[in-house]
């Protein structure tokens, strides 16, 4: 490994331990009121949504990958590309700010059309960051390390160590990978995210909470598509580099 890339390994590590550091108390509590209320959902309610949200995602994907360039960053340095994704991540956060804002300042009906429209910005950023490491979208397998990439986002202490186990031992999982849960997929997302977009609805607190809630969320996925593409892309270096 050169300078940079010893720098990015402890980068990685400090990131590493954060993201698997166990939640705190009040999240705890938290996630126990959202999987309470969950059980009170009829399981004809869960398959609806579930079914929604997966047409959703993969209609997403579709579309993202159609408008992703491809194979025009194979020839930068680990440290342009790092500069290079902060650099798309920055208007994304932007995007995601203005979206978020407009949507929450609508009411009721505008704050629930965020949900599909922040997905889209999300899922056009992760197949946006994968091109710029160097990884061809479309292969299957890079649309299935995206969602995974998305989960450990958007999850709850268990799922998101058992979604980084994966991660980091990516050549090792994805041949035995066919496709997502797609009930866990959503439930994780719903519960990440349900607080801070229900106050979205609040009228008089929703362009600023939509604002606020997207830039942050858009950060924080930012974060992990780049130290989980970083880590994919150390580990697959020759030992002897």
């Amino acid at each position: 490994m050169n300078e940079y890339e010893l720098y990015v390994y402890d980068e990685i590590q400090s990131w590493r331990s954060k993201l698997l550091k166990k939640s705190g108390f009040v999240k705890g509590l938290t996630k126990k009121a959202q999987n309470k209320f969950n059980s009170m959902i009829p399981d004809r309610a869960h398959k609806v949504i579930t079914e929604g949200i997966k047409g959703m995602v993969k209609a997403t994907l579709i579309g993202s990958n159609i408008t992703t360039k491809k194979d025009q960053y194979h020839h930068l340095s680990l440290r342009e590309k790092d500069r290079l994704l902060k650099e798309k991540l920055s208007n994304y956060k932007k995007t995601a700010a203005a979206e978020g804002a407009g949507t929450g300042a609508g009411g009721i009906l505008l704050g629930l059309a965020d949900f599909p429209l922040l997905l889209q910005v999300k899922m056009k950023f992760l197949f946006d960051a994968a091109s710029v490491y160097g990884f061809d979208t479309r292969q299957y397998e890079e649309r299935l390390f995206i969602l995974h990439v998305f989960q450990l986002a958007f999850s709850n202490d268990d799922m998101r160590r058992e979604t980084f186990e994966i991660i980091e031992h990516w050549d090792q999982h994805k041949e035995r990978l066919a496709d997502m849960d797609w009930h866990v997929f959503q439930q994780e997302y719903r519960d990440y995210i349900d607080f801070v977009k229900m106050l979205q609805l609040i009228p008089g607190l929703g362009a600023f909470v939509g604002a606020y809630a997207n830039y942050n969320l858009l950060d924080h996925l930012g974060e992990t598509a780049m130290n989980a593409y970083r880590l994919r892309l150390l580990k697959e270096k020759p030992k002897d580099y």
